[in-house]
């Protein structure tokens, strides 16, 4: 796999088809679970796919654009792409400059090697499975800070159970709280040493693909909330802890167990 290849791939679909209509979506539309979706997430994901097609063309591909049928026939194929054409819809439609391209291959039930591309910072994260994670082309690694009170944590609350809720509530459990509005961003910048941990009740497999492999490449540490590990089979989504570093994770773990 030459992971310059598929990185030109996805930089050349944002550069030319997301940045160029920033500022003037006018048509956006609302998916059954009421996330957004524009006309430039499904070109950038047909130029994609096409592209990998051409390259790669016995490797099959799942994008988040498809049915659910059609993702779901994926998951038993032994090597497909995992593409989410543009994380943060709904920020790129409100012109919040908080979006990315997130890819993944995925063999045998696992990611193999992970791409997210930021197209407004120009910064492109990518890991392949044994040989660590870079940001442009260098090597990056988690955050040691090891004390969860310290930590600076991405927590979606929206997503969270009322019992998960009032954990991460809990006065003095962590330093502070974003939600960005992009899981993939959210993944690299805990790769990149921006932030401590996540938690999400439940991310689609084409979110935490690319990036818990880039985080995981880096240092950090991924589960569920019950302690396994969200590739501990192939599914369509799952909850998600992750922490910088095992001693992150485990205070994470800890506290929504006692829940």
């Amino acid at each position: 796999m030459d992971l310059q290849i598929v990185r030109d791939i996805i930089q050349k679909a944002a550069q030319e088809i997301i940045l160029p209509s920033l500022n003037r979506i006018t048509n956006i539309n609302f998916k059954h679970d009421g996330s957004v979706v524009t006309e430039v997430d499904l070109n950038t994901q047909k130029s994609i796919r096409l592209a990998l097609q051409e390259s790669y063309p016995d490797i099959g591909f799942m994008g988040e654009e498809m049915s659910q049928a059609q993702q779901l026939s994926m998951l038993d194929s032994k090597r497909f792409w995992c593409l989410d054409p543009l994380d943060g819809t709904g920020n790129y439609a409100a012109t919040i400059p908080l979006f990315a391209v997130s890819l993944a291959m995925i063999e045998k039930g696992k990611p193999i090697y992970a791409w997210i591309y930021d197209p407004i910072r120009d910064e492109c994260f990518m890991a392949q499975r044994g040989h660590g994670a870079t940001l442009n082309e260098v090597k990056i690694h988690s955050s040691q800070e090891k004390t969860l009170q310290n930590a600076i944590g991405f927590i979606d609350f929206k997503r969270l159970n009322e019992s998960q809720s009032r954990c991460f509530s809990a006065k003095k459990l962590y330093r502070s709280q974003r939600n960005i509005g992009t899981c993939a961003l959210e993944w690299a910048w805990l790769a990149a040493g921006r932030g401590h941990f996540i938690a999400h009740g439940g991310q689609h497999l084409w979110d935490y693909a690319a990036g818990s492999l880039i985080a995981e490449e880096a240092g950090a540490v991924i589960s569920d909330f019950k302690s396994q590990h969200p590739f501990h089979q192939l599914q369509l989504s799952s909850p998600i802890l992750a922490g910088a570093n095992p001693a992150i994770h485990q205070q994470l773990i800890s506290s929504i167990q006692k829940q």
